[in-house]
């Protein structure tokens, strides 16, 4: 009976891990949105509910750790528990990033250069994370390499977007009156291209360490 507990314990965090993905996700589509409609309802929404994530962060660090001190895992629920640990501060910190774009729609007044493809790039990184989880859920090994070959792809939308914005900014013609404005537009979009990316990155993240979780092979992690 005591190991069919444990079983159970081992099964929940795993259930936990993906319901705490959920919120996330949903977090990052509400900062994306809330940026595309200049919605500050929505990014208020998104920067209030971090403390939920939180929390819910937290909770899970605390059920890793019982797990690591009462029931002494070995082998491959060691490296589940640990990589759930990892996988659970990967996404947390996604979730900050989702709220970074709740205080960038805060902060912006206009559109500017609207030929960089801000939603597109995080359709991208969403999907990014979606599957990574997904290959969480199934012990998808090949999904994890699939995972850390689209980061390159993310990484060259990203360079593109950053040097058409820079482009732009040294072409424009600029009066003394627009000159701080612009910039504070500028900073903030480079911010946002920043942190979509460093979004792609906390996936490859979850990918390397379930495909140590799964295979024992730490190829991915760096």
């Amino acid at each position: 009976m005591p190991r069919e507990s444990y079983q159970d314990q081992l099964e929940s965090l795993r259930e936990d891990v993906l319901y705490m993905s959920e919120v996330v996700l949903e977090r990052l589509r509400m900062g994306l949105d809330a940026l595309a409609r200049k919605d500050e309802r929505l990014a208020r929404e998104v920067i209030e509910g971090d403390d939920e994530i939180n929390r819910m962060y937290l909770d899970l660090e605390r059920s890793c750790i019982d797990l690591f001190a009462l029931q002494q895992p070995v082998a491959g629920d060691l490296r589940f528990i640990a990589a759930s640990f990892k996988i659970i501060t990967d996404l947390e910190r996604v979730a900050d990033l989702a709220t970074n774009l709740g205080g960038y729609t805060l902060q912006a007044e206009r559109d500017v250069f609207p030929e960089v493809d801000i939603q597109g790039i995080g359709r991208f990184t969403q999907e990014m994370v979606e599957d990574a989880m997904d290959a969480y859920a199934d012990n998808d090994t090949d999904g994890c390499y699939a995972i850390d070959e689209r980061d390159d792809e993310l990484d060259d939308l990203c360079e593109r977007a950053s040097e058409t914005v820079v482009r732009d900014l040294i072409e424009s013609e600029l009066d003394a009156e627009d000159t701080d404005q612009l910039m504070a537009d500028v900073s903030r979009l480079l911010l946002t291209i920043r942190d979509l990316e460093r979004v792609g990155d906390h996936a490859v993240n979850i990918s390397a360490r379930t495909l140590y979780m799964v295979a024992n092979d730490d190829e991915l992690i760096y």
